[in-house]
Parts: structure tokens; sequence; C-alpha cells
């Protein structure tokens, strides 16, 4: 596509994701800049399978790569490290999973945590005002591993209808983050929602079982996904069943 990016006033609606910039382009993927975090933007934007990501001093920047890194939820593997954890934290009393119990604690502690070496500044204050926001409105849900009373870990996403985007996750303790990540899937599973957004290609996403699809694939899964009942968001200690042999 042409290598002019189109820069968008705060009411002009996204161009659509296939003129989003290609492989010759500096940065594949990109679609927009400028535009809007309200509410409706960002629900407006992830209904056509685009999100936002940029940097301290860049103006909003819209993306929709081709491919999309998914998670199917059948396909998540449970490794046997993190099976022998998960048990543990079930049977454990001083341990549980809470949904949307400290949506602004969990984003605020993606925001700073190290990845690689590189604190997550790409979640800017401005990206924490709209996620809460959003989070408010009933679109933004976070996913908590609690141990002995405090927040260990966890995991913030989008949600419209059964279109679940993931976003960002954060551990304190060792496994935390995966713990979140195991309850999402089967409350995914529980309530029949087949796939997760991981947006990009990393291989410890690919070691849990995600892999990529074309933009096509995805925007069809997303424009049926998004039209479905949206599921309670809550957790049940049933729900490890999906993962694990009751006990």
């Amino acid at each position: 596509m042409s290598s002019q990016l189109p820069w968008l006033e705060p009411d002009d609606p996204l161009p659509l994701p296939a003129h989003a910039w290609g492989a010759a382009d500096p940065a594949p993927g990109l679609l927009a800049a400028g535009g809007s975090l309200s509410v409706a933007a960002l629900c407006a934007a992830y209904a056509q399978g685009t999100f936002p990501w940029y940097g301290p001093g860049q103006p909003i920047l819209w993306w929709a790569p081709d491919p999309r890194m998914v998670l199917p939820v059948a396909n998540f593997r449970l490794h046997r490290s993190l099976r022998k954890t998960l048990k543990a934290f079930r049977n454990d009393a001083r341990c549980e999973v809470r949904v949307d119990s400290a949506f602004a604690d969990v984003i605020t502690a993606c925001a700073t945590k190290d990845r690689d070496g590189q604190a997550g500044t790409w979640i800017v204050p401005e990206m924490i005002a709209a996620y809460t926001a959003l989070h408010k409105a009933g679109y933004a849900h976070s996913v908590e591993t609690w141990i002995d009373g405090r927040l260990a870990g966890g995991l913030y996403c989008v949600a419209l209808g059964q279109a679940v985007f993931g976003e960002s996750m954060f551990a304190h303790a060792t496994d935390a983050s995966k713990i979140a990540l195991s309850a999402l899937v089967c409350l995914c599973k529980h309530h029949g929602i087949s796939l997760i957004d991981c947006q990009q290609n990393t291989p410890h996403l690919a070691s849990l079982g995600a892999h990529e699809i074309t933009r096509a694939e995805f925007l069809s899964h997303v424009d049926t996904a998004r039209r479905l009942p949206a599921p309670r968001w809550q957790f049940d200690p049933v729900y490890w069943n999906a993962l694990l042999p009751s006990s």
C-alpha cells in the first residue's frame, strides 16, 4: 500500500484494515495516526480488528497487522510445570482468581513492568486513562492472580461480545501471569469462546499454542464473535475443570 500514512482528526473514522501498510512499507501493519482514544473510538477500532500502540511523545498510532497472532483456546498447551503450578494454586485456600476487582492496579502494573529489559512504556498515561474508561463502560476486563490477599499477577483484555483481545500481562510472583492466562482460557472454554487475540507473534505465546492467521481470517472471526452475547465476566473455581481434573 502507499507509504503515506493517513492523519485522523478526533471524530474521523479509521480506514479499513486492508489499507494498512504492507511488507514493503516502513512499518507493516500500521494503519493511521491521530484520532481519539474515546470509548466509542476504541470499540469501533477493535470491531474492525485494529488497536492503538505507540510510545511517549508519539501521536496515537493504529495497527492492523497481517498476519495476526491468535490463541485458539482448544490449543492451549498446559506444560507439565504449569499444570503442577495450577494444581497447587487451585488447592491452596490462600490463592484465588478474581475478575475485574483491581483493573486500575493491573493496567498500571502492566505499564511499569520490565519486558526484556525495557519498561512497558507503550502503555502511556493516556492509554491507562482510556482503557480504564473502557473498563468502566464494560468492554475491558482484568483477570487477576491473588495470593495471601495480595495481587500477584494478572492481565487485561478487551471484549466485544465473544471477541476477546488480549492486551498485556504482569507478574510479581513466579507464574502469576501464566495462572491468570490459564484462568482466562478456562473462562473462555466455559462460555464457548474459541479464540483470544494476541496481536503480535512472540516465542512465549507460540510455546503456549498461539499461531498466526491471516488478517482476513481474523477479521471474519471478529465480525462473527462480536455479535454473540457477552459472557458473564466472573471466575468460578469449577472453571479449572476445563484444564485440570476435578479434585
